[in-house]
């Protein structure tokens, strides 16, 4: 599989998380570089609906990376997971998805490794690329960790650094990116924002960026029943701003013409 680790005469790409085809296209139409494709963010995402997947791959004209978890909760997943996972995986790659994103954990913390490597086998064999996702900050050690998916074969792996958002946790960023020496790119998610987009760029010197980049929306709803409770997620819908991801991408293309180098 090609080193798909960005040039530095390139602006860093970003990655948008999205939880339905609807917000997919609106991350399009901010100018997303790819999205992330989940659902269930609430539960921190899991792997959205086949129809979902199909829209977005005949629909969309950026890439699609597919979240491949099939529940919340932990990241130990037993056999029964472990198949789910893989046959989620092969049909994302006969829909045409341009890579996956998954991971998966031992009891002490570690990578499982055999997991893993039964899952990539099988994203390699539709070309696709492949992300560890954030179960990377539940890891006991994460340089051993990192070791252990450049070994497995991963493009990339999506961190905030160990901590609850990508900015407070920029100085492990940075280290697991200089401990990466080039074989995966290491991918900062997590509280991402036009406000921060560059603070974030000058501590990491990352080539890519994650985040949400969300805004609520009223709902459409005119009648909301008095007899029960109405969550507030059916109030204001969260969504993707694609206003909020063209201020990043804008940032991010600022900052790299002025700047033109960064520290990793």
């Amino acid at each position: 599989m090609e080193n798909n680790i960005q040039e530095k005469n390139y602006p860093p790409a970003l990655e948008v998380c999205v939880d339905s085809f609807c917000n997919a296209k609106l991350a399009e139409q901010g100018g997303a570089d790819r999205i992330e494709f989940c659902a269930n963010l609430v539960e921190g995402g899991v792997t959205p609906s086949h129809s979902q997947i199909l829209h977005a791959c005949k629909f969309l004209k950026i890439k699609t990376f597919v979240l491949i978890r099939p529940r919340g909760g932990d990241f130990v997943y037993n056999a029964d997971e472990i198949d789910i996972m893989k046959e989620d995986v092969r049909f994302c790659g006969e829909a045409g998805c341009e890579g996956v994103v998954f991971g998966a954990l031992n009891p002490d913390g570690s990578v499982d490794i055999s997991a893993c490597r039964e899952i990539m086998e099988i994203a390699r064999q539709y070309g696709m690329e492949t992300t560890f996702h954030r179960a990377f900050d539940r890891t006991a050690n994460m340089f051993e960790a990192l070791e252990d998916l450049v070994s497995l074969g991963f493009d990339r792996v999506l961190t905030s650094g160990g901590r609850d958002s990508a900015l407070e946790g920029a100085a492990t960023i940075n280290s697991l990116i200089e401990a990466g020496e080039g074989r995966i790119s290491i991918l900062p998610g997590a509280g991402l924002s036009p406000e921060n987009v560059i603070e974030l760029l000058q501590l990491t010197g990352s080539r890519e960026l994650h985040g949400s980049l969300r805004s609520l929306k009223p709902s459409a709803m005119q009648y909301m029943t008095d007899k029960m409770a109405i969550p507030p997620e059916e109030r204001e819908l969260p969504v993707t701003d694609p206003e909020k991801v063209r201020k990043v991408k804008q940032e991010i293309r600022d900052f790299h013409s002025k700047s033109g180098g960064f520290k990793a």
